[in-house]
């Protein structure tokens, strides 16, 4: 059988695809890059946003639409939240919600989900639109905070770790299979291990992995504010971890993230920032930020405004307030207009725009190391374009195809879409 995998949404989605197709590959199967290949399609839906509920209902019609007799499997957040809407898109769609989703490969082939030692399977890269050199790897799923906009603690629930050996298995065959790059994935991934019957936590967790495996570069995906503690920035005394963090301030108005269940304040994540500069001052912090959240006046959008640029983040994403159903803000008073929201993100991506672009240029005139992820022919060569530690896009030219290669890079300067460099011999 050919099974096509597709996603919208967060990396922790893109870890969960890249599991199941290892799954699917131990039974046997194909994984195919194109939707008209596959007998079976897989789409692992989100619903952070409206915008990403529309796209994984779109994605759903595509699979129909592109591959009509083929079986198409509906998964993850948006897929679990209106599982009705989800069977209704084809009538060969099958819906598996999220608390079904780690035995979706095992209970559509009849396979004993326990038998399958993927340890056994080096990783390979999906192929297709879905391609990724770096190595996902989900080690926490669900989450404990209580953010009144956020419908992802609806659909994926309390927080949980995965297990040591499982996350050691997942990491080794990422690396068998050539992974040079180890990104940790969850909601809400500083939690790890707190549930556990005796306690760990996320530093050890990364201890136990840099010590077990031969990991090149260690990476983590978006990480709770509240989840880090002194310990957790000692980890960063290893180099192999990237000196990036992504860290959602949501908003810089105390009185806004209040109202949103966020368990911090400006003046508490700036110290976060000052911990990790501390480390290294180039230290890289991105952020996620929603604009026009219900009761935002205009003096708590300058408010935050002005700390999102006293912040100097190096780059960032910026969502106008999207009204989940389920979630206390979504019947919040004093919605702010849709008109009024655009406005506003509008404003603060000009903000993180050039905050962006100064922090590009303080990277000019340095060597970095770049791993490769990218690769298009050009002048008897090829254009390539990867990211450095500090999770900065470089563009370069070169004579080989150097894909998932890691290289030391001079940086020369920045252009509209990455900053440039010259390879060093």
């Amino acid at each position: 059988m050919k099974v096509f995998f597709d996603t919208v949404g967060c990396r922790l989605n893109q870890s969960e695809i890249e599991r199941m197709a290892r799954e699917f590959r131990f039974a046997g199967h194909t994984i195919v890059g194109s939707m008209n290949e596959a007998d079976l399609v897989v789409v692992n839906t989100c619903s952070v946003t409206s915008q990403a509920a529309s796209d994984s209902r779109q994605k759903i019609r595509q699979a129909a639409r592109i591959s009509p007799r083929a079986q198409i499997i509906a998964t993850g957040c948006w897929a679990t939240l209106e599982p009705d809407a989800a069977a209704a898109l084809s009538e060969y769609t099958r819906v598996v919600l999220n608390d079904k989703k780690d035995e979706l490969a095992g209970n559509f082939l009849g396979f004993d989900y326990a038998a399958m030692d993927l340890s056994l399977i080096e990783r390979e890269t999906l192929p297709g639109t879905r391609h990724r050199t770096r190595a996902f790897i989900k080690v926490q799923d669900g989450c404990d905070a209580f953010c009144t906009f956020c419908v992802t603690r609806i659909a994926r629930g309390k927080s949980r770790g995965e297990p040591v050996d499982r996350i050691l298995a997942d990491v080794q065959s990422a690396l068998a299979g050539g992974a040079k790059e180890i990104v940790l994935t969850g909601v809400q991934l500083g939690s790890w291990g707190k549930h556990f019957s005796e306690p760990k936590n996320l530093s050890e967790l990364v201890r136990l992995i840099l010590g077990e495996a031969d990991v090149p570069r260690l990476r983590f995906s978006s990480i709770e504010p509240w989840d880090m503690d002194a310990e957790f920035f000692r980890l960063f005394d290893d180099r192999r971890i990237c000196r990036h963090l992504h860290i959602a301030i949501q908003s810089g108005s105390a009185a806004t993230l209040k109202r949103m269940g966020r368990r911090i304040t400006p003046s508490e994540f700036m110290m976060l920032l000052d911990q990790a500069r501390q480390i290294d001052d180039n230290f890289a912090i991105t952020t996620d930020v929603i604009a026009g959240f219900p009761g935002e006046t205009l003096a708590e959008f300058e408010e935050s405004l002005d700390f999102i640029q006293k912040a100097a983040f190096s780059g960032g994403h910026v969502f106008p307030y999207s009204a989940r159903q389920g979630t206390p803000a979504a019947s919040f008073p004093d919605q702010v207009q849709s008109k009024e929201r655009k406005i506003r993100a509008a404003r603060v991506r000009d903000v993180l725009a050039e905050s962006t672009k100064h922090y590009q240029l303080c990277q000019v005139g340095k060597t970095v190391q770049v791993l490769w992820e990218v690769a298009r022919p050009q002048d008897g060569g090829y254009i390539l374009d990867g990211f450095c530690e500090n999770y900065v896009k470089v563009r370069a030219f070169s004579r080989e195809k150097r894909i998932n290669c890691i290289d030391s890079v001079h940086l020369e300067g920045v252009t509209t879409s990455a900053i440039s460099g010259d390879i060093c011999p």
